[in-house]
């Protein structure tokens, strides 16, 4: 674990006479035009939905940090999401290399039409590692809840299966990458996108194993 994610997760955790603080978890604002603010309701709902089902201590306010801020190192879990560009320029692609290695997690999901800017992103930050998807056996499905087949589907788009993606450092996830999956809108207020109370759940159950294994590995 890494010294980031060891301190956060302690703070986590932490048990004692004064209620132990609050973590925030971390919507990051990307360049390229993209709209980075999509979504706007999701993580505060998954954040109460930990806090609720897994007994989190997180803030359900959550923090808008950009690639090349040293205040991402606040955060040990950074969302990205949206449906069009994003980049990142050697500043910034260097600031996330070295919030990765130091111990920070990225979660990215495709809101439909990322893909062709998220896989360059990644290879500028690491050009040394590539993307493999994620076998349905992995950790990261079965945390607090059981994925047997990998990443829920929650929104249509294309008709195409859901895939999980992970950028693997050391034999460590720093990034996962959800595509043709929209976790993201599932997450969202009920009433945003309509999608069957079961999907909804899903969505959250997800997210939560993510989180759990973000904040444990």
């Amino acid at each position: 674990m890494g010294k980031l994610r060891y301190l956060l997760f302690s703070l986590l955790l932490l048990t004692s006479f004064s209620p132990a603080p609050k973590l925030r978890l971390g919507l990051l604002k990307y360049n390229g035009g993209g709209d980075w603010y999509a979504n706007p309701t999701s993580l505060p709902n998954l954040a109460k939905f930990c806090n609720q089902e897994l007994g989190t201590n997180l803030d359900t306010e959550n923090g808008v940090v950009e690639a090349g801020s040293p205040e991402i190192f606040q955060y040990a879990f950074i969302h990205s999401t949206g449906h069009g560009n994003m980049t990142m320029n050697e500043q910034e692609a260097a600031n996330m290399r070295a919030y990765l290695l130091a111990g920070g997690f990225w979660h990215i999901d495709d809101n439909y039409g990322m893909d062709p800017f998220v896989r360059p992103t990644l290879k500028k930050i690491f050009p040394e590692a590539e993307l493999v998807e994620l076998p349905f056996d992995h950790p990261i499905y079965h945390q607090h809840y059981q994925f047997n087949s990998g990443l829920p589907k929650i929104h249509e788009h294309d008709g195409k299966p859901p895939h999980g993606y992970g950028l693997i450092i050391k034999g460590r996830v720093v990034v996962f990458y959800s595509y043709e999956c929209d976790l993201g809108d599932g997450w969202e207020d009920f009433a945003v996108h309509k999608d069957p109370a079961e999907k909804h759940i899903q969505a959250l159950q997800m997210g939560a194993n993510i989180l759990q294994y973000a904040f444990t590995h």
